[in-house]
């Protein structure tokens, strides 16, 4: 069981999956969205009232799946986080043999040790790549002869107090706290293909309070950012266009994100009128009943949403040139998170990035998959992949580079087939 619990501005969304050992495919079992209180652009302002909108999620899906948590991975979002690309040498321990994990380990470490203010701890030593005696571009060292073993890592931080505040509200749930993954990290997981990590992507996740942009050069992430806009600030912009209340602008946000299904062609008697009709939306068909009867669709899209979307990829683009990877990412962009739902906005973020763009849902999951086909469930799926990945270097760590160096007295033929008899000793 792996369970991922999503604490986002608008909303907290958890999720628990299965794993079958034949397949390792995500089976989703449990989903539940509950509307956060207490979190404001992705960090806790509230203990309660956080802590409250945490457990009503966790409780309906434990409901739903049949499972009580008792460990989860958690979203980790805020202006707060940065990121920086940092290196680390060491001398292979026995350079006559070949390069073990406990080398790697020892590298990554090197990596780690760079200078941040007390008030900030790192959450991800990600590396990029590996170079040993001068050869560049190695994704996995382990197993290769070499001296002097070299990586690229990529080092995300947070500020402490932050992190502290959110680990105190998940564990009043009584789960235990399996990791802490950056959301954009974990989003990737869901909505990236191999190939588009392999030539260079960004990725924008606009949620409810904040964009998290991750962009990914060579299948490593390269440069993470957090913006505090989001698309609740496109809710407020209609609110005070149109005078609704704030529920009734979230309501028309969602009813103008929503695709029309194709109809008939109209007669030429009906082609004049059918044409103002289409533009006009009744706001009672969609519950609201306050201010008036029917407005403008083009008028909301292009003359509210529109230049609030510009705005945030205007700071997209911004983040994209600050990190000087202009050139580095020929896939595109990839739109996920609630926002992703917004109208217009594929179009205003081809018009300001210049970049190919598509919409990002997450995939290869099975079980409830309907329950979850929607870019604002990215984050929650991401984290469920991210567990799956994490089990299976917690269950690859026992390979035959360790056994080395327990077995180096042992000819090397042959030391296989004796571990695989050893394990077989304790089968039924």
């Amino acid at each position: 069981m792996i369970a991922g619990i999503d604490v986002g501005s608008s909303n907290v969304t958890t999720l628990i999956v299965s794993v079958t050992p034949e397949d390792r495919r995500p089976k989703i079992i449990g989903v539940a969205v509950n509307p956060s209180r207490g979190i404001k652009k992705g960090q806790v302002v509230n203990i309660e009232e956080a802590m409250n909108s945490i457990v009503k999620s966790v409780e309906a899906a434990e409901r739903m799946a049949g499972y009580s948590l008792s460990k989860a991975l958690i979203s980790l979002s805020g202006p707060l986080l940065s990121s920086q690309n940092s290196k680390g040498i060491v001398a292979v321990a026995q350079p006559n043999e070949e390069i073990t994990s406990l080398d790697v380990d020892r590298v990554v470490e090197a990596a780690r040790a760079v200078s941040l203010p007390s008030t900030r701890e790192i959450i991800h030593v990600i590396p990029r790549g590996f170079t040993v005696d001068g050869q560049e571009g190695i994704k996995d060292p382990v197993g290769m002869s070499g001296v002097r073993l070299e990586v690229e890592t990529h080092l995300v931080s947070g500020a402490s107090t932050a992190i502290k505040n959110l680990t105190r509200c998940v564990t009043e749930v009584g789960a235990d706290i399996q990791d802490l993954v950056v959301s954009s990290l974990a989003s990737a997981q869901a909505v990236l293909t191999e190939t588009e990590k392999e030539l260079g992507v960004v990725l924008v996740d606009i949620g409810g309070g904040t964009t998290d942009v991750a962009i990914f050069v060579e299948g490593s992430p390269y440069y993470l950012s957090v913006i505090p806009v989001g698309a609740n600030k496109v809710t407020d912009d209609l609110a005070i266009g149109t005078r609704l209340s704030l529920d009734s602008a979230e309501k028309l946000k969602i009813a103008l994100s929503k695709k029309e299904k194709k109809m008939t062609l109209p007669t030429e008697d009906e082609r004049g009128r059918g044409k103002k009709k289409k533009d006009e939306l009744d706001l009672r068909k969609i519950g609201i009943l306050e201010g008036p009867k029917t407005v403008s669709k083009k008028t909301l899209i292009e003359g509210i949403i529109r230049p609030r979307l510009n705005e945030i990829f205007t700071l997209v683009g911004g983040e994209i040139k600050q990190s000087r990877s202009q050139g580095l990412v020929p896939a595109g962009v990839v739109l996920t998170g609630g926002g992703a739902l917004t109208a217009g906005v594929v179009e205003s973020a081809k018009r300001i990035l210049n970049l190919p763009v598509r919409i990002g849902r997450p995939e290869r999951t099975t079980g409830l998959v309907e329950e979850v086909d929607s870019p604002e469930f990215a984050t929650g799926v991401g984290l469920a992949f991210y567990g799956l990945k994490e089990g299976r270097q917690d269950s690859s760590s026992l390979n035959l580079g360790r056994l080395g160096k327990k077995f180096s007295g042992l000819p090397v033929i042959g030391v296989a087939d004796r571990v695989a008899n050893l394990v077989k000793s304790f089968l039924p």
